[in-house]
């Protein structure tokens, strides 16, 4: 994976993207202020490099009956990298888990989980989580609410502005 050095259109053009992954190759040309060929070469560019990973919707959790989302601290017995690496492995095959982080500190790993209602996470919780090798301990937070929900990360359009938000 060879890394392009990003210049302003290519700032803009994974700025949109983020923004609207959707977007025609031609309204994306047009924000970035070139023609259509050179674009999607810039874009296939990008996903080469590794700066573009893939495209996906975002889905309405709720819509589709997950009605429960729970930020689960994971505390292991052992943090030898066999035993970290063996519970990432586990965690791949849990398709409720959506989002897994290893931290530092007191907690080793943070879940973000999803369920269809308290009673199928504690099932999760019970069948699953703290069944699994090696667990300590589980500290289980549920979200009340999310005010805010933006992927990605801030990318500067031009050097010396801040980071751009929305889509411009």
């Amino acid at each position: 994976m060879q890394r392009v050095k990003l210049d302003r259109i290519d700032r803009r053009i994974l700025h949109d993207l983020q923004a609207d992954g959707r977007m025609t190759n031609v309204d994306l040309a047009r924000r970035a202020g070139i023609s259509a060929p050179p674009c999607l070469r810039r874009v296939r560019a990008l996903e080469e490099a590794g700066y573009i990973r893939g495209y996906h919707a975002d889905v309405d959790a709720v819509a589709l009956g997950f009605n429960v989302t729970v930020f689960a601290h994971v505390g292991l017995n052992s943090q030898a990298e066999a035993d970290l690496k063996a519970f990432e492995d586990l965690v791949l095959a849990w398709p409720e888990v959506r989002e897994c982080s290893m931290l530092a500190g007191e907690t080793d790993f943070l879940m973000k989980v999803v369920a269809e209602d308290w009673d199928s996470y504690q099932r999760f919780l019970t069948t699953k989580l703290t069944a699994a090798p090696n667990i300590s301990h589980v500290k289980s937070a549920l979200a009340i609410r999310n005010s805010k929900h933006q992927p990605g990360v801030p990318i500067v359009l031009d050097e010396g502005d801040g980071p751009a938000e929305g889509g411009e």
